[in-house]
């Protein structure tokens, strides 16, 4: 056998091993990446980006914003200032809700915000008009059941980056017209 077929036959065999190594039976295989009990890194949304989700989703004065994996607050908190609303974050992270706590404390917005230490798949979604989420697609896709039970017709869902699969927005937005990422606009339909 000359050097080069056996370079071939080698290389073939590191990548059958590679593979072998690597396959697992799909049923064990997790369907979804899983950060340490959370449903997506925590990734600030850059303020322009904030601004933009709740103007699509025009909160009005007496409705609740819920922002689901709340991080640092800047959603509900924006909420509060701009829109007038009550708002509620739906955050896992100890340490992000006690930063987003003391942001809304040092704020003087607590009577109109609140955080809650909470996996975001247990929470109570009912009392939401405005539902705001930066999950990955996957993890919309897991959240999708739990809209659906949870909130009235007419509810908006604005999810930044990711669209929620098997729905169809209302809207579409662009954050950047050049590379930036969508912004998606769902409305509850009326129940039938």
């Amino acid at each position: 056998m000359g050097a080069l077929s056996q370079r071939c036959l080698r290389n073939s065999l590191i990548v059958l091993g590679i593979l072998a190594a690597t396959a697992l039976p799909a049923a064990s295989q997790p369907r979804y990446p899983v950060y340490s009990q959370k449903l997506a890194p925590f990734v600030p949304s850059p303020q322009r980006v904030v601004d933009r989700m709740l103007e699509m989703a025009a909160p009005k004065p007496g409705e609740t914003v819920f922002d689901l994996g709340c991080g640092d607050g800047r959603v509900v908190i924006t909420a509060a200032q701009r829109f007038n609303v009550k708002a509620v974050g739906i955050e896992v992270d100890e340490k992000l809700v006690q930063r987003a706590t003391e942001r809304i404390s040092n704020m003087n917005l607590q009577n109109q915000v609140k955080i809650v230490k909470e996996d975001l798949l247990q929470s109570d979604l009912s009392g939401a008009d405005v539902v705001v989420i930066y999950l990955l697609t996957g993890s919309n896709e897991i959240l999708r059941p739990r809209l659906e039970k949870f909130l009235k017709p007419g509810a908006r869902v604005v999810s930044y980056a990711y669209a929620i699969p098997g729905w169809k927005p209302t809207k579409v937005d662009r954050t950047d017209q050049q590379h930036g990422h969508l912004i998606y606009l769902y409305q509850m339909p009326a129940q039938k």
